[in-house]
């Protein structure tokens, strides 16, 4: 961590999350296809919703998360092992609370959201069921998502990958039986997505903490006998901008689904077809991500900040061509990737346009992405959240003007986003690579 060369350290610390990735990327692509089978409103009605849960997704992993990541790694790596402990108790506390709270404010307020949004008829009933059945789990997925932060930050990744793997198997299986209602399981339809996926988090919540707890880690979170302000303000300190960043980000996917719902449905379902091909970018730099948190908190800790920055740079670059990669396939074979999921005309026409704009500009996530990670663990994340929020600006504003306001149509929406994207990994790196790590006040 603090000597060895970073290229194999690293890829030995991604080797536990590579089965991750790809199984957490499968199910992202599974669900929209399952869930597509009820028609292109049921695909519409989830497409609202996947912000939100992708809000909570990174908020609980990349935002508080990662501030426990960065504090839990930057104290082991001074050798504090008491303030590890401290920050694992208070983080969890941290779970509940948000968990609870977000699930309160979907629950009193989703509906009127969806409706705001432009959803009416199937695609906001699809909304509002899909979404509540999603966030009655909430809790649960904070907590297990703050427990993998927790061992994260210690560089133990391969347990919570593996309970992560078996729990995601489980799930692709159990989701279109619930859907379907297969064998003696109920038909659910879109509730049966929704409930498929909370069964995997409490489930894997409640091995993760039986685990941790059991004292076979050096983190015990019980070993901290005292609840302090202060604690929960230097996992807050990194969490809270971080959060920021996350929300920023899912507004941004959210309002531009606004936005394309002026198009109507079946151009709202196209995009969200389109789209998911972004959103399973997360995965890949998330589980770069959680080896470069690791790897930067721990050299930060220790002062070898030169070092912390090779290692950004390295994790970028890795996700940078794995989301190329993905760009490429998008941009070579849209047809291919939404006929996959609908055949309907319209929808074809709306995500063939999306991918053939948008895809070249993949790499731009999979650097800011990481990046973002990597600034985590140096407890410094404000350049990623003010080009996140620049990417709202151009994405979101100019959408709206060039799209909507002068008549450019879809295609306009598609090219701010575009320009969004390379704003935000561009402007990112740029700020990365001036010294913003070596300036106290950013």
């Amino acid at each position: 961590m603090l000597e060895g060369a970073i290229l194999p350290t690293m890829l030995r610390l991604i080797v536990g999350n590579l089965a991750v990735i790809v199984v957490q990327a499968a199910l992202v692509l599974m669900e929209a296809y399952y869930i597509s089978w009820l028609g292109y409103d049921a695909v519409a009605g989830i497409t609202l919703v996947v912000p939100l849960v992708t809000l909570m997704l990174t908020m609980s992993t990349a935002g508080i998360g990662g501030g426990v990541s960065a504090v839990v790694a930057q104290a082991l790596g001074a050798r504090r092992l008491e303030l590890a402990d401290a920050a694992a108790l208070h983080a969890i506390i941290l779970g509940i609370l948000f968990g609870l709270g977000f699930t309160a404010a979907e629950l009193l307020g989703g509906p009127a959201l969806f409706r705001a949004m432009g959803a009416t008829g199937g695609a906001l009933e699809a909304a509002v069921t899909y979404g509540g059945v999603f966030f009655a789990g909430m809790t649960a997925l904070w907590l297990y998502n703050i427990l993998t932060s927790i061992l994260r930050g210690a560089a133990i990744l391969r347990l919570p990958s593996l309970v992560t793997l078996v729990g995601a198997a489980v799930t692709l299986i159990l989701s279109p039986a619930l859907i379907m209602g297969w064998g003696p399981l109920p038909q659910l339809g879109i509730v049966g997505a929704g409930l498929a996926t909370v069964i995997f988090y409490v489930g894997a919540t409640t091995f993760l903490a039986v685990y941790i707890l059991s004292g076979r880690t050096q983190i015990n979170p019980l070993r901290c006998r005292r609840i302090e302000l202060r604690v929960f303000w230097q996992v807050l300190r990194i969490g809270l901008p971080a959060a920021a960043n996350n929300l920023v980000t899912s507004g941004t996917l959210l309002l531009i689904a606004w936005l394309v719902a002026h198009f109507g449905t079946e151009a709202l379902a196209g995009y969200g077809i389109g789209s998911r091909l972004e959103g399973a970018q997360i995965p890949v730099f998330a589980g770069i991500g959680t080896a470069v948190i690791a790897m930067v908190g721990a050299n930060m800790g220790a002062g070898q900040v030169a070092r912390a920055e090779r290692i950004a740079w390295i994790g970028a670059g890795l996700a940078a061509g794995v989301s190329g990669a993905i760009g490429v396939f998008g941009f070579s074979l849209p047809a291919v990737w939404i006929g996959l999921f609908s055949s309907d005309p319209a929808v074809l026409d709306a995500g063939i346009g999306y991918l053939r704009t948008v895809a070249p500009a993949f790499p731009f996530v999979g650097i800011a992405g990481t990046l973002f990670f990597a600034s985590l663990g140096a407890g410094r994340p404000f350049w990623p959240l003010f080009f996140a929020s620049t990417r709202l600006v151009v994405a979101v504003g100019g959408g709206a003007l060039a799209g909507i306001a002068l008549g450019g149509g879809l295609e306009a929406v598609y090219a701010a986003i575009n320009v969004g994207l390379i704003i935000y990994g561009g402007g990112t790196a740029l700020a990365f690579g001036l010294g913003s790590w070596r300036c106290r006040t950013a």
